[in-house]
């Protein structure tokens, strides 16, 4: 529009131009931040995910109180607890700004206590109690710890999913398979049930540091360790997973997170402990009916550690709501909460020694034992 140098077209203008000016501040107000005392749309809670696994939320205070803190934190242990320490490492570095450094290894159960009990380690992950003679190390070297149920898991048995003949295994096959008596005898299919084809069997299992190779034999061979020694072992889960995925007449076993991680390039196989055969599930490892290969996961923290307010405020974190809920995100079943207050308990008031592995463990559920110690 062409402005005319007329008194009446100016301030046409001019009025035209302040009402442009008040609608463009009103707009700015209106898209500008949350005025201080109102609570912005997510409760002022962090959102931030880590690894694909969605942000627990902390109230403020708290996120405030752990940015404070500061430290390394050196763990070791179990590839099957692996998977819940690094997600709450992670977690636990984003609530810490970055200033807690975690360090997670995955050298075994066996080769993770073995670092503990030298104090290389403050924490160590374990699938599965400490042994009597763990505690007789840590002992000599004058290392006090805190142990604590963090998860449940069921080892789960697995073939290829083009196996289209196993189904459902017993305890006792599995034995016939895996026994030491079996090395160099039971090598094909036919062997363990005559209807099964005249197959090599080409086995794959955790190491021997592994705490589910520990519990494995222990439950199925009657003895821990004991096992035939002619098959592809391996610390690190990823492997095992390649190998049977990638063998026709693999059969293997390893936690349940990495295969529930794995299903569409993995069979699951039921197992008969003696009620049936019951293929293992959240629900059914959870309930107890996935037996026997449903078992507890443990954390051990040494106490002079516990002490230190950044591991003490990460262990606290573990055996949060948070903690728990990304043990389930990455594929384990959560104690009821019982548990977890029990535990948490356990550890602020410092208590040490083991309640479920050394000379004399104690059985039940894990509450129970919790509640008896």
């Amino acid at each position: 529009m062409k402005i005319r140098g007329t008194f009446l077209d100016n301030k046409r203008c001019f009025y035209l131009l302040l009402l442009g000016i008040i609608l463009a501040v009103l707009a700015v107000a209106a898209c500008g931040p949350a005025a201080p005392d109102q609570p912005a749309a997510n409760g002022g809670l962090p959102t931030t995910p880590a690894s694909g696994v969605s942000s627990p939320t902390a109230p403020a205070a708290a996120m405030e109180s752990l940015s404070s803190l500061s430290g390394d934190i050196d763990i070791d242990g179990s590839s099957t607890v692996f998977p819940i320490t690094e997600a709450v490492a992670e977690e636990f570095g984003i609530l810490t700004d970055g200033k807690v450094r975690v360090t997670v290894g995955i050298s075994g159960t066996g080769g993770g206590f073995e670092k503990f009990c030298k104090g290389e380690t403050q924490i160590s992950d374990a699938s599965r109690p400490i042994k009597a003679s763990e505690v007789e190390l840590c002992q000599q070297a004058g290392i006090e710890f805190i142990e604590i149920p963090v998860a449940i898991d069921g080892l789960t048995v697995m073939v290829n999913p083009d196996n289209d003949f196993v189904s459902c295994m017993t305890v006792e096959e599995l034995h016939t398979i895996w026994g030491p008596e079996a090395e160099g005898v039971v090598t094909r299919w036919n062997q363990v049930r005559p209807d099964w084809p005249n197959e090599n069997i080409e086995m794959y299992a955790p190491g021997v540091d592994s705490g589910t190779f520990d519990y494995f034999t222990e439950t199925v061979n009657g003895e821990s360790q004991s096992s035939r020694g002619d098959f592809t072992a391996s610390e690190d889960d990823n492997v095992l997973v390649q190998g049977i995925a990638g063998d026709e007449h693999a059969l293997g076993y390893f936690g349940y997170a990495y295969y529930a991680e794995n299903a569409d390039r993995l069979k699951a196989v039921a197992i008969d402990g003696g009620e049936g055969c019951v293929t293992p599930s959240d629900e059914t490892i959870n309930n107890g009916t996935y037996a026997p290969l449903s078992r507890p996961l443990f954390i051990y923290v040494r106490q002079d550690a516990a002490e230190t307010p950044h591991i003490r405020e990460f262990v606290t974190y573990y055996l949060s709501q948070e903690g728990r809920q990304l043990a389930a995100e990455v594929g384990y079943i959560p104690f009821p909460g019982e548990v977890y207050d029990l535990a948490l308990g356990k550890f602020k008031s410092g208590a040490t020694g083991t309640l479920f592995g050394g000379e004399n463990p104690m059985k039940g559920p894990v509450a129970d034992v919790l509640r008896a110690g």
